[in-house]
């Protein structure tokens, strides 16, 4: 993987990121594939929208089908039918999502599935042993994502245990390096723990370099704080990142979030809003956010938006796809989920463009407006 940085607008980053399935031009968006699959979708609809790279889930493909059957079976990349690169995050996340199922360790997080209530242990070795039979191509380390808010002593343990980790999770890559793909090793990004407190989340960035990793991704935000603090931590964080490196701010999918993070120099985005707003009938638009199931859409001939390019913008009414999510059917869910995505990806990629161009100043400037207004 090289990555380098083609043009920027003070501290907002085009780059790119180059792997040996294809290309990431950054900003990216990548949308979420949990279980193997995005929500309503199939591969060649994902590359129909401009998705480079997906996200799948290291937990959920553990429990489900097993990590060892999916190597068996080709690897991921096989499995589900997509050729491109895709990112698998280590399982920290959901392991913290189950708070009442779980109970962590000095050596990793003892839990509870949440699909049969069988016991399972995860610790950093096991979370890269997964991630590299599931042959992903960017491996997550394994961290513990502290919660909202966090009594400051909790944090710095939560934060020691994420840098121990760490450190045994780029042993276990430099250990058990493999030939996947032609010799293409697996990249591995570490994650900056800290919760909401500046002087942790310098000590975490910094251990974490000085082990040494392929990028660096914040986590532990859009958690349940405020949103002044997010972009407090956001703020002070990306100054303090590599710059020749990959940064990527983990969970947050807010198109005034992403906006905020692109202008301070995060490159890599992943959320689920885009997919879970589209299945509940929630669009994103050039004029907003609207939902679809609203009486004004009856009779409303025009497309979802005259300024999207998609499938479902070229092809549907308003007022049909009003009629299909009404009526529950599953075609609602996958032009929805289309336009959603397209959208999305297409944010990022005008994102791209604005700053090639000088003009992401006026194009942030110009979407809060938009944005201000609800969407």
């Amino acid at each position: 993987m090289n990555f380098k940085i083609e043009h920027s607008e003070g501290a907002a980053r085009a780059g790119l990121l180059e792997t040996g399935r294809g290309p990431i031009h950054t900003p990216a968006f990548m949308p979420v594939g949990t279980v193997g699959t995005v929500k309503a979708m199939s591969p060649e609809e994902l590359k129909e929208v401009g998705s480079e790279i997906i996200l799948s889930n290291t937990y959920h493909l553990y429990l489900r089908p097993g990590h060892e059957i999916i190597r068996n079976l080709g690897g991921l990349h096989k499995f589900m039918h997509w050729d491109g690169p895709i990112l698998t995050d280590s399982g920290g996340f959901q392991v913290f999502s189950l708070s009442s199922l779980r109970k962590i360790h000095e050596a990793g997080v003892e839990f509870r599935s949440h699909l049969d209530g069988s016991r399972h242990f995860i610790g950093p070795e096991k979370a890269m042993e997964i991630q590299t039979l599931l042959g992903s191509d960017i491996a997550m380390a394994f961290d513990e994502c502290t919660p909202y808010p966090a009594e400051y002593g909790y944090a710095v343990k939560s934060l020691e245990l994420t840098t121990k980790w760490a450190g045994q999770c780029r042993a276990f890559q430099f250990n058990n390096l493999d030939d996947r793909g032609g010799g293409n090793r697996q990249q591995l990004f570490g994650i900056v723990q800290g919760s909401m407190y500046k002087d942790l989340r310098k000590r975490g960035l910094e251990e974490l370099m000085g082990i040494g990793f392929d990028g660096y991704a914040v986590g532990g935000l859009s958690v349940g704080e405020p949103k002044e603090e997010m972009y407090e931590i956001i703020g002070f964080i990306a100054p303090l990142m590599p710059q020749d490196r990959p940064r990527y701010l983990m969970g947050v999918g807010d198109l005034r979030d992403m906006l905020t993070a692109v202008d301070n120099g995060f490159d890599m985005f992943d959320c689920v809003m885009p997919t879970r707003n589209a299945r509940n009938g929630t669009l994103f638009t050039s004029e907003g956010r609207i939902s679809i199931k609203r009486t004004e859409y009856r009779t409303d001939p025009g497309p979802l938006d005259p300024a999207c390019g998609c499938y479902t913008c070229r092809n549907y009414s308003r007022a049909y796809l009003r009629h299909i999510f009404l009526a529950r059917e599953i075609l609602s869910m996958r032009l929805n989920t289309i336009h959603n995505l397209y959208f999305y990806i297409h944010f990022m990629q005008d994102m791209r463009k604005a700053i090639n161009d000088g003009s992401f100043r006026q194009y942030k400037k110009y979407w809060e407006g938009i944005l201000g207004q609800g969407a």
